[in-house]
């Protein structure tokens, strides 16, 4: 009895030494240790991040290493505290959230250091490590956007999305096969509120959907005498009104020019829906025939209608001589009514180029904007830039940190106004995407970051644009079913 406990015990102590020098002889295969050699470049690393500023609530920046070797390694770390290691094969570096989360929650405001490794046949290199900074302030925990093909004609298959960007999760607001393949579009938020919102629905189940004090209405906004149902919205910050344009669109197709479509409008006016009483009214002064009015948008206080405004013109034919101006009208939201003029806020002769899209900064500082050659439609303008007008100041400036040789075309604020959303066809060109730049509180902004996702590959193989992206400040709690059920 005494010999057969000892000799499995014995067996057990070899193998757990021998199984023990195994795990330390791959530790040290899979580690560089202090062996190594330095590179004077970043590594290629795909999506590319470096000296960005990240909240300390957004998801793990993943990403692929596209340099050769047989094994690698990434050390995260801040100021050599609270610093992790991930290891692989392949090169795709999946960071765990927990880790993660607690290394950017814990060092808010200060630098992180990401050094990456690769192991080739002549032995280990390390790379010049990417930093970043960890915001103080947070960004909103959601993001809503529209999933379409980038087509001219017709739609397929979309859907209306909202992401966690805390994480991963992803799920539909609704999807177009729950409406008969209708198409869906315009999706808005009063003050990045998820609770109160509208869309439209187009074709066969043709309205607009209305979210308010936890009810569903689904409103035809088209009257007699108007040229068509409300098209771009905003909310008045108080939620009792929306401002539409009303608009009669078309698009043509170049031959030769760079940008192949142009969207244009043939005539374009500027309603307001009132949500208590289902009335709409607008005013001659933005509903005027010898002008193009578009894209409204409200001050934070909800005083001032901004929109964006030309002088018509005979389309197509001149298509690339529609330049739109910056302009707005005083608002009594007690009454309802517009005063009785229109100022001028930024002229297109000033700027030799079409202002589209303004997005005032939650505290009504800067306005935010599309600059292209000519027309209304930036998303199809290769040339479009992002530019920010000091509205105390009047300063006018070039995003150029953010820019890019591709169309950068809708953005949104985050409710705290320190991070902006923009769609951007950088990539390749074609589809837009969507990315985040910290915004400081002395008014500039800093390198964007693509939104993360958890296969660092995802931006590759999918074929759908991004298409309106909002920050929100929670999760749209309407189900996909209600919606459907309502239309």
């Amino acid at each position: 009895m005494h010999h057969t406990f000892h000799i499995p015990i014995l067996r057990y102590s070899v193998i757990l030494i021998l199984g023990y020098s195994a795990i330390l002889l791959l530790s040290a295969c899979s580690k560089p240790g202090n062996d190594f050699l330095n590179v004077e470049r970043p590594a290629n690393i795909h999506p590319f991040y470096q000296g960005t500023v990240i909240p300390y609530n957004i998801a793990p920046l993943n990403f692929i290493i596209r340099e050769e070797g047989s094994r690698f390694m990434v050390h995260f770390a801040v100021a050599g505290k609270g610093s992790f290691d991930l290891s692989c094969r392949t090169g795709a570096i999946t960071i765990p959230l927990r880790k993660w989360k607690k290394l950017l929650v814990t060092h808010r405001g200060e630098q992180m250091e990401v050094s990456v490794f690769v192991k080739k046949a002549s032995g280990w290199e390390r790379y010049i490590p990417l930093t970043f900074t960890i915001s103080n302030e947070p960004i909103d925990s959601w993001i809503a956007y529209r999933l379409i093909e980038p087509g001219y004609e017709n739609w397929g298959a979309m859907g209306i999305y909202q992401r966690c960007i805390e994480n991963f999760h992803e799920e539909p607001v609704l999807l177009n096969r729950q409406t008969d393949g209708n198409c869906m579009n315009c999706h808005s938020f009063c003050r990045n509120d998820p609770q109160t919102m509208l869309f439209h629905l187009r074709q066969k189940h043709a309205g607009t959907l209305f979210v308010k004090d936890g009810q569903i209405r689904k409103i035809d906004t088209k009257v007699d005498g108007m040229i068509s149902a409300g098209v771009y919205p905003r909310w008045h910050p108080e939620g009792h009104y929306v401002a539409f344009s009303v608009n009669k669109t078309a698009q043509r197709f170049h031959t030769t020019n760079e940008n192949k479509v142009e969207v244009y409008d043939d005539a374009s006016d500027l309603i307001l829906f009132d949500t208590r009483n289902n009335a709409i009214t607008t005013d001659s002064l933005i509903c005027f025939q010898a002008y193009f009015e578009t894209f409204p948008e409200w001050s934070p206080d909800g005083k001032y209608l901004y929109f964006c405004s030309a002088k018509a013109r005979k389309m197509p034919y001149e298509y690339d001589s529609l330049r739109y101006d910056l302009m707005r009208i005083a608002f009594d939201a007690s009454t309802g009514r517009f005063g009785n003029r229109i100022e001028t806020v930024l002229s297109s002769a000033d700027t030799g180029k079409s202002i589209t899209l303004a997005r005032i900064s939650p505290d009504g500082r800067y306005v935010v904007f599309c600059l292209s050659d000519y027309g209304c439609f930036p998303v199809w303008h290769r040339e479009s830039d992002l530019y920010i007008m000091d509205l105390e100041t009047e300063e006018v400036r070039n995003l150029s940190l953010i820019n890019s040789g591709q169309s950068e075309s809708y953005h949104s604020w985050s409710s705290n106004g320190r991070w902006i959303v923009f769609g951007s066809r950088r990539i390749d060109g074609t589809f837009t995407r969507p990315y985040i730049c910290y915004f400081d509180t002395e008014g500039n902004v800093h390198t964007p970051f693509i939104v993360p996702q958890k296969d660092p590959l995802h931006y590759d193989y999918s074929v759908k644009s991004y298409n309106i992206p909002e920050f929100i400040t929670g999760k749209v709690k309407v189900s996909p079913y209600e919606f459907s059920k309502t239309l």
